[in-house]
């Protein structure tokens, strides 16, 4: 019996012993591992990646550029309800424990023999130390470290911050990283006005963010939605009634189909290469927000307008058949899942959604769209694809089951079947007095075709260029009332020392001796070529420098009158602005402000007072073209403006290019500038009875028509130096037979170059020859 005792003993001493051995070898392990632990103080300046954001003038949010979406919300800017829930499901003893659960590790281990439920081992602050310090491999050493760094976080943090740091770190799917992110990521809203229902799901992403998506996995996603509201109930963060409402509350998921972000991609991704420009990379990690001078309504707007022009042109062409065609499984699901593939690569663009034809015929077609949801297309909604729906339709545009197509909404809010247009367009819209952008419209979707037409599509302007011509006319003795003679003209090949030129009007027709006013209303190309001719190509390719226009691009040949140069959408705002302001040049600019991620301010522009820019044509100059202007907007190719917006205020001018390959509009309000064009990035002709009149002037009207509103109606005062007589205007010196009179009116009615009347000073006829000399050598 006793050498049993001994042995007892010896065992029990041997235990206990190679209990401290392992303890001290821990203790050994521990003090070698803790100085190897990476340094966690930075934590209590807690800086995470946070996003580049694009903000309109009215703090709308325009794009967001970086890997991470991330809100920085302070701990007591995240409501309750937010925080109870992820306390709910993640670590109901946050506040209790020292950083480690015990009692929560021994029920995972206890899980890991299949006894019980698991309800997960790590807490908040553990997976705190591995989602900033760790990496996510499953090791005991890795273990080691990260209990030890929990240890570190408990001692240096309080446990505030350290639920601040989690509420922000976590990564929840969707490119979210933190609830305030995902909260605008999954419903559109922010984090403050969260319900429970919601917090409830954005609580259940950390586990698996792909695994219970509501988007992608709504099904998992509402059964870990309501596990958690039962977590909470049970844990008393909210009452039963509370629960069973949120049980009940349906979600409003926030798509791309029916996000509420304003379109402004074009806007957006001028500033973020502005800003990377001055910032590098750091742009998309430090929380920069970029405040633009866009206004969010008048964006809205411009882009319904551009597209809605754009889809209107549309439905005029020839239908060019469906995008792709599937064969249509037998079994339902089977379909379904076909439908959804193949829809996944052509998906919607904006309100021109893509379907499936389930069936056809010439009076119906039947279409099935991703959500599942089917419907029909009848009557005038069949018209654009006429030709698809023959009998002898060929196979490449035949409409048939299978067949992958493209639908919109009518004005009467029914489906017509349409298809993604090859034609492009612009808008653009600024202040006449400051130069800040309101509007930029670059294409007609972003995603489709990240061209920016505004700033980059060097296009001929057409006739919306002759006003620039105009008003250096002004400038040589010219005035409204000036006679010119609106008859043909042609260069013989001895003339132009090579191919012979004959320049006609628009329209063939040509109506005589009428006055440089009514030659604008109409748009005559022989009443431009004759004022170009008589100031001299070299003087109006100066005159045009002064709108903004570069030399090179405007050569100094009497083309140059129908206009034959290259301009951007925005160099043709810049350039109106300079009438509607009184003569002063303002330059287009986009960013007012920039501030961090704390709202403070780090570069700022205010625009200088609209006098003290460069005045860079007389204000009488400006004044007289505008009331030009104004002529050709109430009774010229432009009067549907006025009669559509009914106002007197508006100014501008169509452009159609030579063959009509451009379309503009150029056009201003005295405090508004915009400007809208279509063609094709190609250029190809847009159809014989497509005109600048037809196809952007309406898109332009639709925008003023939103930006107009309230807008008390502009006069315009006339400036010293100018007077009235006989209802004209006329620069004071020439009112009284000081000018030019007339212009191209010989007896024979023939000659290009005459003019008369006192100060007409037409080129001598061989510098003039030298010039259209020049026009034809290359």
């Amino acid at each position: 019996m006793h050498w049993l005792l001994r042995s007892i003993f010896w065992l029990f001493g041997l235990a206990v012993a190679g209990a401290l051995a392992a303890l001290l070898a821990v203790a050994v392990a521990l003090a070698m591992a803790y100085p190897n632990l990476p340094d966690v103080s930075e934590l209590a300046d807690y800086r995470p990646k946070l996003p580049l954001r694009v903000y309109s003038s009215e703090g709308a949010l325009l794009g967001e550029y970086g890997e991470e979406r991330r809100t920085l919300t302070p701990i007591q800017d995240i409501p309750k309800v937010m925080t109870n829930a992820v306390l709910a499901i993640e670590d109901t003893r946050f506040f209790e424990h020292g950083g480690v659960d015990y009692k929560g590790m021994l029920r995972a281990a206890l899980a890991n023999l299949g006894k019980v439920k698991s309800q997960g081992a790590s807490t908040i602050t553990m997976q705190v130390a591995r989602n900033v310090y760790l990496s996510s491999e499953k090791t005991y050493t890795r273990k080691i470290y990260e209990i030890l760094l929990t240890f570190k976080l408990e001692h240096l943090l309080t446990k505030e911050q350290i639920l601040e740091i989690y509420m922000n770190q976590i990564f929840l799917g969707n490119r979210a990283y933190g609830f305030a992110a995902a909260c605008e990521a999954y419903f559109g809203h922010p984090l403050k006005d969260i319900t429970v229902a919601e917090a409830a799901m954005l609580a259940g992403l950390p586990k698996a963010p792909s695994a219970y998506n509501p988007i992608s996995n709504p099904k998992r996603a509402r059964v870990r939605q309501l596990y958690i509201i039962d977590r909470m109930e049970e844990n008393g963060f909210i009452t039963a009634e509370q629960a069973k409402q949120a049980r009940e509350e349906p979600l409003k998921l926030r798509t791309a189909s029916n996000s509420t972000r304003v379109h402004a991609e074009y806007v957006a991704e001028m500033a973020r290469q502005l800003i990377f420009a001055q910032y590098g990379n750091d742009a998309y990690s430090r929380g920069l927000n970029v405040y633009t001078t866009l206004n969010a309504g008048e964006q809205d707007a411009a882009y319904k307008a551009l597209r809605e022009g754009i889809m209107n042109y549309e439905r005029r062409q020839k239908y060019r058949g469906p995008e792709k065609f599937i064969t249509l499984p037998a079994t339902a699901q089977e379909q379904e899942d076909a439908i959804d593939d193949v829809l996944a690569n052509h998906p919607d663009n904006g309100d021109v959604i893509a379907a499936v034809v389930l069936d056809a015929s010439p009076r119906k077609i039947v279409a099935a769209r991703a959500d599942g949801e089917h419907f029909e297309i009848t009557g005038d909604g069949l018209k654009p694809a006429e030709s698809g729906l023959s009998p002898k339709a060929p196979p490449n545009i035949k409409i048939r089951p299978g067949a992958v197509i493209r639908a919109i909404k009518n004005a009467k809010d029914s489906w017509e079947i349409t298809q993604l247009p090859e034609v492009e367009g612009a808008f653009v819209a600024m202040s006449t007095q400051t130069g800040a952008i309101r509007a930029l419209v670059g294409g007609f979707d972003f995603e489709k075709n990240k061209f920016n037409h505004v700033t980059q599509a060097w296009r001929q302007p057409g006739s919306s260029f002759k006003p620039i011509i105009y008003s250096a006319a002004l400038e040589h003795g010219f005035s409204p009332a000036t006679m010119i003679n609106d008859a043909p003209i042609f260069f013989s090949a001895a003339t132009t020392g090579g191919q012979p030129w004959e320049p006609k009007n628009y329209d063939g027709r040509y109506d005589g001796p009428m006055t440089m006013r009514t030659g604008l209303n109409k748009s005559k190309n022989m009443i431009s070529i004759r004022l170009l001719q008589a100031i001299g190509p070299k003087t109006g390719q100066e005159w045009a420098t002064r709108f903004g226009f570069e030399a090179a691009k405007q050569p100094a040949y009497l083309t140059m009158a129908l206009g034959a140069g290259s301009v951007t959408p925005l160099q043709m705002a810049g350039a109106y602005s300079v009438f509607a302001n009184g003569g002063h040049r303002v330059n287009p600019w986009l960013i007012a402000r920039v501030t961090d991620h704390k709202g403070r301010i780090l570069s700022e522009f205010t625009p200088p007072p609209v006098n003290d820019l460069p005045q860079v044509i007389p204000a009488r100059n400006a004044f007289i073209m505008g009331t030009m202007l104004n002529d050709v907007a109430r009774v010229g190719t432009a009067a549907k403006a006025q009669a559509t917006l009914k106002r007197p205020d508006l100014y501008g001018k169509t452009g159609t290019t030579n063959d009509q390959v451009d379309a503009w509009f150029a056009g201003f309000q005295p405090s508004l500038t915009a400007i809208s064009w279509m063609g094709y990035d190609t250029p190809r002709n847009l159809g014989s009875r497509e005109t600048g009149g037809g196809l952007s002037l309406p898109i332009w009207i639709g925008f003023m028509q939103h930006a107009l509103k309230g807008v008390p109606v502009a006069e315009v005062q006339a400036p010293a130096g100018v007077v009235n007589v006989g209802g004209d205007w006329y620069y004071e010196e020439n009112a009284r037979n000081g000018g030019v009179s007339s212009l191209g009116m010989d007896s024979a009615g023939g000659d290009p170059n005459a003019a008369a009347g006192p100060g007409a000073t037409p080129p001598p006829a061989a510098e003039e020859r030298s010039r259209i000399l020049d026009l034809f050598r290359n």
